[in-house]
């Protein structure tokens, strides 16, 4: 619902109808523009004039702008991501693929330990990669030496008994 335009003097703020007049100063009496001029310095920069409005914000040299001190960290996105060691990979996979082919496992092992030396002295990723070619190589490792042992001590001992019950 829309209210009659108030009459008077007064101009309501809220009433939405366009002013017949600037509001006057009531110290002055001159009226009060209603956009900045250009001799007031608050006033915003005309947004269609031409120019680069970014100009105060470029470097033209290396260095940091004047008065502010150079960045601590990387001035825009993400780091570069770190280059993996493709020995810890290798590692990691035949370290795994000794779950069913019990051969690869120390081999993976010994590759985890390699990539490790490489990656202290290149500063590469993979260190997480590399530590794990070694602990399920050895693991798997020592299982295979059970598993051998084992083995052995089947064979030993179905001899042993074989040759007992035969001698009767």
């Amino acid at each position: 619902m829309t209210y009659p335009p108030p009459s008077g003097g007064w101009n309501d703020p809220a009433w939405s109808g366009q002013q017949s007049s600037p509001p006057a100063d009531p110290v002055s009496g001159q009226p009060i523009p209603v956009q900045p001029t250009a001799a007031d310095p608050y006033a915003p920069a005309d947004p269609y004039a031409g120019g680069d409005p970014y100009a105060g914000m470029k470097q033209t040299s290396g260095q940091p702008a004047a008065g502010y001190p150079a960045p601590a960290y990387p001035a825009y996105g993400y780091a570069a991501p770190q280059k993996t060691n493709g020995l810890a990979i290798a590692a990691l996979v035949l370290s795994l693929v000794g779950f069913t082919s019990c051969i690869t496992a120390p081999v993976g092992a010994i590759l985890g330990h390699v990539a490790q030396k490489q990656i202290r002295q290149t500063g590469e990723g993979g260190e997480g990669m590399a530590k794990a070619a070694i602990i399920v190589g050895w693991i798997l490792t020592g299982l295979l030496v059970l598993l051998i042992l084992f083995y052995v001590a089947a064979i030993v001992f179905a001899i042993t008994q074989s040759d007992s019950s035969s001698s009767y």
